[in-house]
This record gives C-alpha cells, sequence and structure tokens, in this order.
C-alpha cells in the first residue's frame, strides 16, 4: 500500500471503528458526554442518533476503551431478532450460556445478576448499536429490563444509539412508558467544513504524518463538495485519492487526486446525491425525507443506478449453495454484517465492516478492513490480495467466488468501453 511513500504508520482512512483515530468535534464531544453520564445516573437511559457515518460505533468503541473495571457491560450489535433472541444475547454477554432457558427464566437470571451486581458495588450497562432495528417486543423488554431497581436505584443504565428513525420507534404510542424513561437524547449530524479539515488532519497525524502536509490546501473544498461532511464517505474518498497519488507516485494529494478518486467511485457531489435520492423516496414526511438524505450519504449512484460495463461477478456461497450473485462495475463495494454494507453478509462471524472489493478497469482487489476473523484466500490469512478468475475468498462460514469477466472477453474491450473524458477535456 501507500504507507511508506506517504511515511505513515498506519492506514489513517479505514471503515473500521477504531476509538484511536476518533476526531472529538463538538458535537461528537457532547454525545461522548451524554454516554458518560450514564454512569452517574441511574434515573433514565440515552439515545444518541445520526445518519450513516456519522461516527456513532467508533464513538462508542472510544467511550467503551474508557470505562472504569466495576462497570460491566453488555454491547449488543445484532438487532433484528426476537425478544426470546434479545434476552439471551444480553446473558452471553454477561457470560452465561442461556440457550436452552425459556423466557420466563431469562428474565428472572437477568434480573437476579443485575441485583447482584449491585450489591457488589458494580455497575451495569446495557449499550445497543443499531437500536432502530428493534422491534416493539424487543424495545418493551427493555423498558422492563430498566425498571429492575432496588429500594433506591434503579440497577441498569442503558444507552440506545441508532439512525435517525430510531426516534420515531420511540415516539411510537405503544411506547409512551419507554419514552419517559429516556433521559437525555442527542443527534450527530455532519462535521461542518472547518471539523471536516481538522478529522483529516487528525487522522493522518494519529497514523504518523507529524506535521508534513499530504493534503493539498485546495484539496479539501473539493472534499467537502463530495462528502457534505459524513466522515465515512471522507475517509472513504481520502483513503481512494491517496491511492491515486500513489499510483503516480507522489507522496501528496492534489486536487487531480480528489478528482480521478471521485470518478473511480462515480460520485457526483454530495447536494445532488442528497436531492436526487429524496426525489426517489415515495413518502414525503420528515422521517421519509431522513432515510433518503442517510441513504444518498453512503451509497454511491453507481450502486442505486449502475452503469458502466460489468468487470466481474462474486458469488456468494455458504454450505456449499450459492445464495446470491452480485455484479461488479468500476468502483467499491464494502462488504460486513450490518444493512449498511453493499454486501450485507448477516452472520456473527462477519464484522461490521469487513472487507472491501475495489474495482478498476484492470483489476480486482480485496482488502481485509481490520476485521475480526480475517479473510483468507487459498487457506491463508491476507490483508490485501489482488484476485484472479476463480479465487474464492473466505469469510467466516461463507464464500465470495471471484469471477472475472475479463478473463474470458479480453481486458482491451473492457478497458474501452470504460473510458470516459477527463474533466479538463472537451466532451
Amino acid at each position: 500500500m501507500y504507507l511508506d511513500l506517504f511515511k505513515l504508520k498506519e492506514l489513517p482512512f479505514r471503515l473500521s471503528p477504531d476509538p484511536q483515530f476518533l476526531y472529538l468535534s463538538k458535537q461528537h464531544a457532547r454525545a461522548k458526554a451524554y454516554m458518560e453520564s450514564t454512569i452517574w445516573f441511574t434515573d433514565g437511559f440515552v439515545v444518541i442518533t445520526g445518519e450513516v457515518g456519522s461516527g456513532k460505533t467508533t464513538l462508542i468503541e472510544s467511550f467503551l476503551k474508557e470505562v472504569e473495571a466495576d462497570i460491566v457491560v453488555a454491547q449488543i450489535n445484532q438487532t433484528q431478532v426476537s425478544a426470546v433472541d434479545f434476552l439471551q444475547a444480553v446473558l452471553v454477554q454477561f457470560g452465561f450460556a442461556p440457550f436452552k432457558m425459556k423466557k420466563g427464566e431469562l428474565i428472572a437470571t437477568l434480573n437476579q445478576f443485575l441485583v447482584e451486581q449491585y450489591a457488589a458495588g458494580r455497575k451495569v450497562l446495557l449499550i445497543v448499536d443499531e437500536a432502530q432495528n428493534l422491534s416493539l417486543r424487543v424495545l418493551e423488554e427493555v423498558r422492563l429490563l430498566s425498571g429492575v431497581e432496588t429500594t433506591k436505584d434503579k440497577v441498569l443504565r442503558i444507552i440506545f444509539c441508532g439512525q435517525p428513525e430510531l426516534n420515531e420507534k420511540l415516539d411510537a404510542p405503544e411506547l409512551v412508558q419507554l419514552a419517559q424513561r429516556i433521559r437525555l437524547r442527542f443527534h450527530l449530524g455532519a462535521l461542518s467544513f472547518d471539523e471536516m479539515r481538522a478529522y483529516i488532519q487528525h487522522r493522518l497525524e494519529v497514523a504518523g504524518s507529524a506535521d508534513r502536509e499530504i493534503f493539498s490546501a485546495e484539496t479539501f473544498a473539493e472534499i467537502f463538495r463530495y462528502t457534505g461532511g459524513v466522515p465515512r464517505l471522507v475517509n472513504t474518498l481520502c483513503d481512494t485519492a491517496m491511492i491515486a497519488a500513489y499510483s503516480n507516485d507522489r507522496d501528496h494529494v492534489t486536487l487531480a487526486d480528489i478528482h480521478s478518486a471521485s470518478e473511480e467511485l462515480r460520485w457526483v457531489d454530495f447536494a445532488t446525491r442528497t436531492s436526487s435520492m429524496r426525489g426517489k423516496v415515495e413518502a414525503r414526511t420528515p422521517a421519509g425525507i431522513a432515510a433518503a438524505a442517510a441513504l444518498a450519504a453512503v451509497v454511491p449512484d453507481s450502486t442505486l443506478e449502475a452503469t458502466g460495463p460489468i468487470l466481474g461477478r462474486v458469488l456468494v456461497s455458504t454450505e456449499g449453495r450459492t445464495v446470491r450473485e452480485l455484479p461488479l462495475r468500476v468502483g467499491r463495494m464494502i462488504v460486513g454484517r450490518t444493512d449498511d454494507n453493499d454486501l450485507q453478509i448477516d452472520s456473527r462471524f462477519v464484522s461490521r465492516h469487513h472487507c472491501q472489493l475495489i474495482v478498476s478497469a484492470q483489476a480486482c482487489v480485496i482488502e481485509d478492513l481490520n476485521s475480526t476473523n480475517g479473510i483468507y484466500v487459498k487457506s491463508k490469512r491476507v490483508r490485501r490480495q489482488h484476485l484472479n478468475d476463480g479465487d474464492v475468498v473466505v469469510i467466516g462460514k461463507h464464500e465470495l467466488i471471484y469471477m472475472d469477466e475479463r478473463a474470458r472477453f479480453g481486458r482491451g474491450h473492457f478497458a474501452e468501453a470504460h473510458a470516459q473524458p477527463r474533466p479538463d477535456e472537451d466532451a
């Protein structure tokens, strides 16, 4: 990769939620302070919302890294579950093996555990990420858990994190009792231009840039134009731009590299993309508009309205069965467990953002995103691997089988079909 050229210790714009890279803007600092308040107060719980890619999960990881030893934490990320599954998942986090318990036993075990921890002087914290996916029935179970108390205090502290539609769900008439227990709510918006610039410089410094200027001053306005200040989009564009600079053997990123990266990703400017998505949402409710903005923030136009030649395909297989087939065009595809990925593999062996496929007119590369269980090619764990026709990438209990269309029809045909005029050329 480009680490040696840029004289960096590690990749500065990974998509995985690494706490050491957290940039505390004013709003992120406030959200973190609200999380910390759950340790001090026991008379309610905290709700943090934000658009997809706004940094919620990184904030959680940073917060957890600093919690004291006397705090017992259960962190739930899989939220499209039944009430029984949810209660089992919480107990697993607390060290139990509850899979043969009936619902009544699950509740009794949890209640007893909470009271025992309180008696031992330990605080218990439940953090639920992607909470917007919880069903009303599961949310009612959370309300009942939040009501477990001694004569003086509630014994369970709760933090909900999720996308904006979480607020609408919590305000449903069926959950009025739960809504009354919410102590604090905070919404994470996109970064301002100045915050985005500081965010980029912060990540570069953590990665080892010291006081060197890696991104030219004129690039920041263009980065903001394409990303709208959404942290995950900033990471994607900056990483791709650094690869573009690396391919030209240049140790700094120029405006031309930003343009090259945006072309590779097939992004139009953020405002146009957001506006386009809003127009496609049938429902004109505030929730509908918010959902459109969130979707537009992370899904490039090439995903929504795919254009350009198909350069390859990925067959997703598990237990010998092909369960999905995806065409590959020039751009980047993120693979992971949650539904904000381009390719979702809902498995406990797959990380939230597990790996990425980078497709160019000439090649396809798969890159691990600092996942827990890694990616394997030919029984060898790899960080980054150029894929050849027929290569099988093992992710947990799933296989990604790469089919290269260029190997079948010739690379010259696709390179010519993909060629487009540069912005500074006459169309």
